[in-house]
């Protein structure tokens, strides 16, 4: 095992954050069972949080971060993992609480790691990181209240994101007819190529609703976005549908009536992708490998260095980023 590794050091200083790239020993990795040589993280929004020093996420620098990786097991004192395993992990507070990996190496808890299912690779897993994780989530959640292809339309909101872009690709590929939201009319092409049937204006859902309850639409919605649209989306629910709730870039509040639900008996389903237990991570992980286009993954993806995510982790926070950005550590 090689004695340093390349990380992205965030450090704070007069209430600022900022990132280098540095050069650390091993020696300077948390503790943990399961040390893995990481070929591949991602970019999610809490990662834009976390490089910017925002929402209290880090208590503690100097920090890596990271809250996805994928990689090689090169050392463990877990019956579970052995060298050469090829593992995944999302969420359990790493890159906040743990360091994660926007490095070469990363060690954590065995508990925390899932092995990579047939038919992925540590690429394609971080184009699927924890957005496209929380995704199969939010729709396993739509089908088990009773959700299938022939109950209708199925919103996607803040569909160009990374939860988004997954979304609208494993709806699509599961026989949905599949209506996406965005505000940017540049994604419009590439959210048809994933599988949207119907693009809807932001505009048209962002606004605090004028009525408790609108025209009924939707059979299902997987909803990144939260605030005013997710209040929005909520009246135009058809009856006994059912709302995954698993993002806040429109804001945390949520100004509603408990109208849609006493009314049309709607549901509003919670996702939890960071403390989800490993057998349900196990199921959602093994159907994203087997279901999730391949084609459609890849045209997701943009791959960047651990340089570029300073400017990439401001622009996320914005709207800025479509799809999915994987990086890679050792470039």
């Amino acid at each position: 095992m090689a004695q340093t590794f390349r990380a992205l050091v965030l450090e704070e200083k007069d209430g600022k954050v900022a990132g280098a790239i540095r050069e650390l020993a091993d020696d300077a990795l948390p503790q943990g069972e399961v040390t893995v040589a990481v070929e591949y993280s991602t970019l999610n929004y809490k990662d834009g949080l976390v490089l910017n020093g925002l929402g209290r996420l880090v208590r503690t620098y100097p920090h890596v971060p990271g809250i996805d990786f994928a990689g090689t097991v090169e050392a463990s004192t877990s019956a579970a993992y052995k060298p050469g395993d090829k593992v995944v992990l999302t969420g359990w507070r790493v890159g906040e609480a743990h360091w994660g990996g926007y490095a070469t190496r990363a060690r954590v808890k065995a508990d925390w790691l899932v092995k990579m299912p047939d038919g992925l690779d540590a690429r394609r897993a971080m184009a699927i990181g924890t957005a496209g994780f929380t995704s199969m989530l939010a729709l396993m959640a739509l089908e088990e209240r009773g959700l299938g292809p022939a109950a209708g339309e199925v919103l996607v909101t803040g569909a160009a994101g990374g939860v988004g872009s997954i979304a609208v690709a494993l709806l699509a590929a599961a026989g949905y007819t599949v209506a996406a939201s965005t505000g940017r009319k540049e994604t419009h092409d590439y959210l048809k190529s994933l599988g949207a049937k119907t693009i809807i204006d932001r505009a048209e859902i962002g606004a605090a609703p004028a009525r408790p309850l609108g025209t009924e639409r939707f059979a299902g919605c997987i909803d990144s976005v939260g605030g005013d649209t997710l209040a929005n989306v909520l009246t135009q629910m058809k009856y006994g549908a059912s709302v995954s709730a698993c993002g806040l870039a429109g804001g945390a509040e949520l100004k509603t009536t408990v109208i849609p639900f006493l009314l049309r008996g709607v549901n509003l389903l919670g996702i939890d992708s960071v403390m989800c237990p490993k057998p349900r991570r196990e199921k959602a992980w093994a159907r994203l490998a087997s279901s999730l286009p391949k084609a459609a993954l890849d045209s997701t993806i943009t791959e960047v260095g651990l340089a570029d995510l300073p400017a990439l982790g401001s622009a996320i926070l914005k709207g800025q980023v479509k799809g999915r950005t994987v990086v890679r550590p050792g470039a």
